[in-house]
């Protein structure tokens, strides 16, 4: 198994970001090709993810694991867990790595040139938009 550190945390459907606490990510390794994702959040998002939980429904999930410059990973998911912490929740995902990666830099360089920017424009806005990952059209 392989452990890593979670960055950030957003669903692919509707590209809300869910603000961690801390996260982590762990690959098993195993013949299901299965990742466990683990939260550590606040309460106020436990709805959404025990409508989830209740459906049984899977869902896609956006990841950024270890450093904020990597490309988000697309992982489709179940929740297996939700556990209260104090005033926050732990909860536990378990899913699949999708095997098309999204290849957000060359969708954003994309967007981009069809705006026309001049190159130092250009420039700012993919920077800009390589750090702050806004979900593209």
């Amino acid at each position: 198994m392989k452990t890593f550190k979670m960055i950030s945390f957003q669903f692919e459907n509707n590209g809300q970001k869910i603000p961690l606490i801390d996260g982590i990510t762990i690959n098993q390794e195993n013949q299901e090709r299965s990742w466990i994702l683990e939260l550590f959040i606040s309460k106020q998002y436990q709805s959404i993810f025990e409508t989830y939980r209740d459906n049984e429904e899977e869902f896609g999930v956006l990841v950024t694991i270890t450093s904020p410059d990597n490309e988000p990973a697309p992982f489709l998911v179940k929740v297996k867990a939700i556990e209260e912490i104090e005033e926050n929740l732990s909860i536990l995902l378990k899913g699949q790595l999708k095997t098309v990666r999204i290849k957000y830099a060359e969708k954003l360089l994309e967007m981009l040139l069809d705006e026309n920017l001049s190159k130092e424009d250009l420039l700012d806005q993919f920077i800009k938009g390589m750090k702050e990952r806004p979900r593209l059209k």
